[in-house]
């Protein structure tokens, strides 16, 4: 079972999309997939079209059976709603003693067995709830936009992931994502070409930017569903087969 973090500190640079997509992809191949989103603002739900009455807050609040937290959003995909309540549990986190980094692992071990896949959608900044996050995943795929900041801000965050390998060790930023990329901007490139020089195997093959992908959410559906023939499907699609790959290595 692969604990995939989607995460950057930056905002804007598709970490949903990507979410949502890779894990909607890999239940389409087959795959068992837990999506969790980790994020106060919720979207996950609305772009799947689904609502949820539950969620991660109720689960860590064992307020609630952990099966009833489960919402059902396509055949083998299941997704663990965020929200705004998600608010009240970071208060909660900050509140403990000791230990507070291990919330989420606490709470989400029960559903280890039951999933190929558990792929964690997180907020932009540097909060508890990221934290818990990747005290609790092994890998981090982290969207980037082709853009001068958004590489800035992968190098800040690689010294943050720095910081938790410390007492986390397991945890490997193995995956970065261009994201918007646009062959007719002289920058794209510019920037995808430093990705590669030094990050090398770890870059995977860009998301072209594409209408289609921001219009998915608002129909509730995956770029696979909303427009299959998509530059945006067949870049995510990419992404899914190369995940897949490294499950034989």
């Amino acid at each position: 079972m692969r604990k995939i973090a989607i995460a950057l500190s930056k905002g804007g640079v598709g970490k949903t999309t990507t979410a949502v997509n890779l894990a909607t992809g890999l239940a389409l191949a087959g795959k068992r997939v837990l999506l969790v989103d980790v994020d106060t603002q919720g979207q996950v739900t609305k772009a799947l079209g689904v609502q949820a009455t539950l969620g991660l807050a109720d689960l860590v609040a064992v307020e609630t059976m952990p099966t009833d937290v489960l919402l059902p959003a396509r055949e083998r995909l299941s997704v663990l709603a965020g929200g705004r309540t998600l608010a009240g549990l970071k208060r909660q986190i900050t509140r403990r003693d000791f230990g507070g980094e291990q919330v989420l692992s606490e709470a989400l071990t029960p559903f280890e067995d039951q999933f190929d896949y558990i792929i964690l959608d997180t907020a932009p900044g540097w909060d508890a709830l990221t934290v818990n996050v990747l005290f609790y995943a092994h890998q981090v795929l982290a969207p980037v936009s082709l853009e001068v900041l958004t590489l800035q801000g992968l190098i800040e965050f690689g010294h943050s992931l720095t910081a938790i390998q410390k007492y986390h060790p397991a945890l490997n930023l193995a995956y970065i994502l261009p994201t918007f990329f646009d062959r007719r901007v002289r920058k794209s490139a510019e920037i995808l070409e430093q990705l590669h020089s030094h990050y090398g195997a770890r870059v995977c093959a860009p998301v072209r930017y594409n209408v289609r992908l921001s219009e998915a959410p608002g129909y509730g559906q995956s770029i696979f569903e909303y427009a299959p023939h998509s530059p945006g499907a067949e870049d995510y699609q990419a992404l899914v087969e190369r995940i897949m790959r490294d499950d034989r290595t």
